[in-house]
């Protein structure tokens, strides 16, 4: 099977300006996920696709292919979609550029997944332990079935908690929702035909694009303690972090 992950980095962000290029523990912010994508034993291939020049020059410096997609693409696996264009895959990974942590090995976990067949769309998530992570918007949910498909993502707290003490400490029941994504390229080109659905623009999360159109989406349980950068409190904790490094 031919293996690709492909990084969205749009430049425009509402509350970190040229995000991408921000620098980050010494290094722009696109190449720390750059640079973790490669640590990948299954990928064969990485693309970074971009509407942004700057974004473009900076990722050809640290050595990356890149491709430019038009910057009124909806969504980041439309830009997926896109920069895919005349490229063969069987499985296509949509990384986003704001994940300075990712680790190589749940990358290959979603790429095992896909290999094994019988599934469409797969992305993955880690248990939830923090309280303020559980009441933040900014920290998307996920609850899931018996056979670890996704019933519903949201911003907000869910699953709700009738017994207050309780809490995060109920095993099983509170995920975070980790913002990588793989499809089987087939299901990509189909995911990007559908409109945008009423709760993907209510909960501005594209993976209601595939449920609400009666897909299901495969959630891999894992133990990563990384983080997507969405806010300046965010990149100021990942400058903590990676300032070590």
């Amino acid at each position: 099977m031919k293996r690709i992950i492909v990084i969205p980095a749009r430049y425009a962000s509402t509350r970190l300006p040229g995000k991408p290029l921000i620098n980050v523990g010494g290094k722009p912010l696109l190449q720390w996920v750059y640079e973790g994508a490669q640590r990948s034993k299954l990928a064969q291939s990485i693309l970074i696709a971009t509407d942004n020049e700057k974004v473009r020059n900076t990722a050809l410096a640290f050595g990356a292919e890149t491709i430019m997609t038009d910057p009124a693409l909806p969504s980041g696996t439309d830009r997926v979609c896109a920069a895919m264009k005349g490229r063969d895959a069987d499985i296509v990974i949509n990384l986003q550029g704001d994940e300075p942590f990712v680790e190589a090995s749940i990358i290959d976990q979603l790429f095992s997944t896909m290999e094994q067949g019988n599934t469409e769309m797969a992305t993955l998530c880690c248990p939830l332990t923090d309280e303020r992570d559980y009441k933040d918007p900014n920290t998307v949910k996920v609850v899931l079935d018996r056979f670890n498909f996704a019933l519903y993502f949201s911003r907000s707290s869910i699953p709700f908690v009738k017994t207050p003490d309780s809490g995060l400490r109920t095993p099983g029941l509170s995920y975070k929702h980790i913002g990588i994504y793989a499809f089987t390229r087939q299901f990509l080109d189909l995911f990007v035909t559908m409109p945008k659905s009423p709760l993907e623009e209510t909960e501005s999360l594209e993976q209601f694009r595939a449920l609400e159109n009666g897909h299901k989406i495969k959630v891999i349980v894992t133990q990563y303690k990384g983080f997507g950068i969405d806010t300046p409190s965010d990149l100021e904790r990942a400058r903590a972090l990676l300032a070590t490094k």
